[in-house]
């Protein structure tokens, strides 16, 4: 009789271990077929959204603002609420073809500690800053970049990601719609004040891998890790230190199978100041491919693929993530992609998520 009670105990076990692992792939495969829904379409721009950026108010998150490029001859800097509306008296017209758009925090400008969002301008082939939130312009008329280049194409601004070390240094790593497969594809400059309130710009150093099969646009950097990820599109993704003091070695080379199209947007979702996760758009297929921001045990340059997330948002191209609460709307964090219909598709990071993936870490941000 016990022998029968003790069979019939393992059994019991065994079907209701069965039964939780096929509602985690259930949970799984309904999270990979279903398309999420954004909380917030944005208001339309005049010709071609392309790429957002976030700058969170640090004294009332929940009056932060979304930045997105308008990526036209006669382009612009739009500046939206959380709801996705303009905020009119804050945006920025007739910038040349406006690609990407970063933010940093805190660079000093005349004594003062300023935070600055920067717009690469690929017809001039100028950084565009501006400070925030008031949105005037900080750069002397514009920074020129990729001096000294001739190839058609090698001086074309395209993608911009700014990074700040622990010693409160600011850098613009700038991408193009072309250039050399030797290992100089990205430029990057130290940003400081010119001693006129004004930033200039100044080389630190060429690097990053490039296939030579389309362009590399979308670039992301982790402060915390101290990592910079870019975009080959068609290729992968490459893995780079952001500080110059340590050196021009790829670290990794990831994402380079089961993409539809062209590998794009990129952005970081930390559920701790070490893990989270790295969000590629998936061009051709409208999803995101997610992959382990902390990598594996024993390597951290290993990141392998969690999973793949379908969203309304069409052909997105760049994309944001901010990993903190905002607002009663993002209570977990807020993620953007561009769409091409002209807006901003607002998500919370939740809807991402799903169910297989956390939704919220440790943070003490």
């Amino acid at each position: 009789m016990k022998l029968l009670i003790s069979s019939l105990s393992v059994l019991s076990i065994f079907i209701v271990s069965c039964q939780e692992k096929k509602q985690v792939a259930d949970s799984a495969e309904t999270d990979a077929v279903k398309i999420v829904e954004p909380l917030y379409i944005s208001d339309t721009v005049a010709h071609d959204s392309d790429d957002p950026a976030v700058w969170i108010d640090p004294r009332d998150p929940s009056q932060s603002l979304i930045l997105g490029t308008d990526k036209d001859a006669d382009g612009g800097l739009y500046v939206f609420d959380l709801k996705g509306k303009i905020v009119k008296d804050k945006v920025i017209r007739g910038l040349k073809r406006p690609n990407n758009v970063d933010i940093a925090y805190g660079i000093m400008l005349a004594g003062k500690p300023t935070d600055i969002v920067v717009v690469s301008e690929r017809f001039t082939h100028k950084l565009r800053i501006y400070s925030l939130p008031d949105m005037k312009p900080v750069d002397g008329g514009g920074i020129e970049v990729y001096q000294g280049e001739t190839a058609d194409g090698a001086r074309d601004l395209m993608g911009i990601a700014l990074y700040k070390n622990k010693a409160g240094k600011i850098y613009a790593i700038a991408g193009r719609k072309t250039g050399p497969t030797d290992g100089t594809y990205l430029w990057q400059y130290l940003l400081e004040d010119s001693g006129s309130g004004k930033i200039k710009a100044t080389l630190v150093r060429k690097f990053g891998t490039y296939s030579g099969m389309k362009e590399i646009e979308s670039i992301v950097v982790d402060e915390e890790l101290g990592y910079v990820y870019y975009s080959d599109e068609g290729k992968g993704v490459h893995k780079y230190y952001a500080d110059p003091e340590k050196g021009n070695k790829e670290l990794a080379l990831f994402a380079t199978t089961g993409f539809t199209e062209d590998h794009e947007g990129l952005s970081i979702y930390k559920l701790t100041s070490s893990t989270g996760y790295i969000l590629v758009s998936d061009q051709g297929a409208n999803q995101f491919q997610i992959f382990s921001r902390e990598g594996e045990v024993g390597n951290a340059h290993s990141h392998p693929h969690l999973k793949t997330v379908k969203v309304k948002a069409s052909h997105s191209d760049g994309s944001e993530m901010v990993s903190i609460p905002l607002n009663t709307d993002f209570k977990n964090g807020l993620f953007i992609a561009m769409s091409d219909d002209k807006t901003f598709h607002l998500y919370r990071w939740e809807d991402i998520a799903g169910s297989s993936l956390k939704s919220i870490g440790n943070r003490k941000d």
